[in-house]
């Protein structure tokens, strides 16, 4: 009998360690290969960003890494080509490194790899838009695979929390970036130059206690809008400019105030225009002419005694009312009110149950005029249109000409020459956004729209080119609303 050596305890579990360590190690060696014909795939062959701001940067992208195959690759180095001068940084693993180059970054079989991308701008020339290049850089057993990086950039003026105490004209130059609000003083005026463009910061807003005279031009409009550029990137990325509360809005709140505002485009901030004043016995004046208030998280516009006129104009897409009318005199001429909020995916609220259109005369020491010609109002609900009246004896209305969404015909004398809805009326030529399909809101009428050729024509003669510029009065049956339908090319 052969007897076998004695081992001790503490011995044999130190050798079972051994073995155990040595036979990981080996699995270990066999998970990653260092064959060269296995390759990483990418997300994305070239990472963009959209406009971003010199000294701001941007919000982060991100890129996926993945291993399709069978085996572990240990990816031997990941770097900006630029090094450590280049504009974008990145993060790998949580990590960030000042020379822009991580290694040894291990990736299992079959799985994936996040890197977040950032990027800061300092273009050369401070008025115009400048675009940067790079790329990232992926070296794996020797096999060198790069995503390309591309940013657009423009330098920009920013303003944090001023206070206007003079008259004030901001230019076209170059793109204000507000941060805090911009606040116009009591009786000084803020003057927006044709082409100006106003990017607002998160909660951001425009408070006027004087004058507000923005008056842009068809080939220069002025701008007011979010600063965020990019896109969401969730599946499907989709440009945060189409997302309402963006930004807080425009609040002017002086009673003895004369604002214009032409060819000026207002759009996604949680209140296109808020005209409100307390004093019935002085009201202020504001004048909106070829403009668009577009994608509002509360209200397109808002007027609270004072006296507004309307012309050529398209209001949309508010959670609530896109016009609300309360106290003045108030004339809507030529114009597109059209609420289709909940038409799309991208909204952070869902539309209430208010009309696009609310006008309220509840006040006998107030009373107020309301005049409508040659307009749209429409949206998904089925009641766009709301008239709350006490005195309707007194009530100062003119509706003529006009396509109004509502259930009931108002069978009242301030309602002549007015195409009521029918359930299935097909109104524009779109009233929805699937940015995959690249299809974006669009209330030119369509083909059949009942609001063709309703128009009054000695009122439309008075505003011969739409909001697109074409000629309404051309095919001599002018279109009801901002736009007159054209066909398709």
């Amino acid at each position: 009998m052969i007897s076998l050596p004695k081992i001790k305890f503490s011995n044999l579990c130190l050798f079972i360690l051994m073995i155990f360590s040595f036979s990981f190690s080996s699995c270990k060696d066999e998970l990653f290969s260092t064959d060269p014909k296995y390759r990483l795939s990418f997300s994305t062959d070239t990472l963009t960003f959209d406009t971003v701001f010199s000294s701001i940067g941007s919000a982060t992208s991100k890129i996926m890494v993945y291993n399709r195959n069978n085996t572990g690759l240990i990816i031997n180095q990941i770097s900006i080509a630029g090094g450590s001068i280049s504009a974008f940084r990145i993060n790998v693993d949580g990590s960030v490194n000042a020379e822009n180059q991580f290694s040894d970054i291990e990736i299992r079989a079959n799985d994936s790899l996040y890197i977040f991308v950032a990027v800061n701008v300092n273009p050369g020339n401070p008025n115009s838009q400048v675009f940067i290049r790079d790329s990232l850089v992926f070296q794996t057993n020797g096999v060198n695979q790069n995503v390309k990086l591309e940013a657009f950039g423009q330098d920009i003026q920013k303003i944090s929390g001023n206070r206007l105490s003079d008259n004030t004209i901001l230019t076209n130059e170059k793109p204000y970036l507000i941060y805090d609000s911009l606040t116009v003083s009591e009786g000084k005026t803020l003057t927006l130059n044709p082409g100006c463009k106003l990017y607002f910061h998160n909660n951001a807003n425009l408070i006027v206690y004087g004058n507000l005279k923005a008056e842009g031009t068809a080939e220069k409009p002025i701008i007011m809008r979010g600063d965020r550029l990019d896109k969401i990137k969730f599946s499907t990325p989709f440009p945060y400019n189409h997302v309402s509360g963006q930004w807080g809005g425009i609040f002017l709140l002086w009673n003895k105030a004369n604002h214009v505002l032409q060819h000026v485009i207002i759009n996604s901030g949680y209140v296109g225009i808020y005209f409100f004043n307390n004093d019935r016995s002085t009201l202020p004046d504001l004048e909106i002419s070829n403009c668009k208030i577009h994608n509002s998280l509360l209200y397109g516009l808002v007027v609270q005694n004072g006296n507004v006129m309307v012309t050529n104009t398209e209001i949309s897409n508010s959670s609530s009312y896109c016009v609300y009318l309360n106290g003045g005199k108030h004339t809507f001429i030529q114009s597109t009110i059209a609420n289709y909020f909940n038409n799309s995916n991208v909204q952070p609220v869902t539309r209430d149950k208010k009309p696009a259109v609310m006008i309220m005369n509840l006040n006998r020491t107030a009373p107020m005029e309301t005049i409508f010609q040659n307009c749209i109002i429409s949206g998904s609900a089925e009641n766009e249109f709301s008239l709350a009246t006490r005195f309707l004896d007194q009530y100062k209305g003119s509706f003529k000409n006009c396509y109004i969404r509502t259930p009931n015909v108002l069978d009242l004398p301030q309602f002549t020459g007015i195409r009521w809805s029918n359930k299935n009326d097909t109104i524009f030529k779109s009233i929805y956004y699937d940015y995959e399909k690249k299809i974006y809101f669009n209330f030119m009428p369509d083909s059949i729209s009942p609001a063709r050729g309703i128009a009054d024509k000695t009122i439309a003669n008075h505003y011969p080119l739409d909001l697109n510029g074409n000629n309404r009065m051309a095919d001599g049956t002018p279109d009801a609303g901002a736009y007159e339908w054209k066909p398709t090319k």
